[in-house]
């Protein structure tokens, strides 16, 4: 899925539009502290220091470990103001499961499997 004028990342590559979200497209790739870390830099570089709304199309990837799932959820308000993830259904319920089993998101979060609809719910946040 090759999409023209993404800034390309580590575990995800970047489309920062002129309605002030960022779109995020998953990669499959094992998330560590390190590139959650570098990754975090480059979306402070594309949104210009600013916390956005982020919709994201989550794909499949492995499990991270608990200390990159907890530092990956310390980080996201200092990134993202809301996240609309978009994917099959069932994905984002399992990663919302797995990153915030005994506590709620720090930032608001829902789940779609239509991109239209995350937009319209994330637009209350730009």
């Amino acid at each position: 899925m090759e999409k023209p004028g993404l800034i390309k990342g580590e575990i995800a590559d970047y489309h920062y539009g002129e309605d002030g979200i960022l779109y995020s497209y998953s990669k499959s790739t094992l998330r560590t502290v390190k590139n959650i870390s570098e990754n975090i830099a480059l979306v402070k570089r594309i949104t210009g220091n600013k916390i956005v709304p982020l919709l994201i199309y989550l794909s499949d990837s492995p499990v991270p470990d608990k200390e990159t799932r907890r530092f990956s959820t310390e980080q996201l308000p200092n990134v993202y103001k809301a996240m609309a993830m978009v994917s099959k259904p069932g994905l984002s319920k399992l990663i919302m499961n797995i990153l915030f089993r005994l506590k709620t998101p720090p930032i608001p979060m829902k789940s779609f499997t239509n991109d239209r609809e995350a937009k319209a719910w994330l637009e209350q946040y730009v």
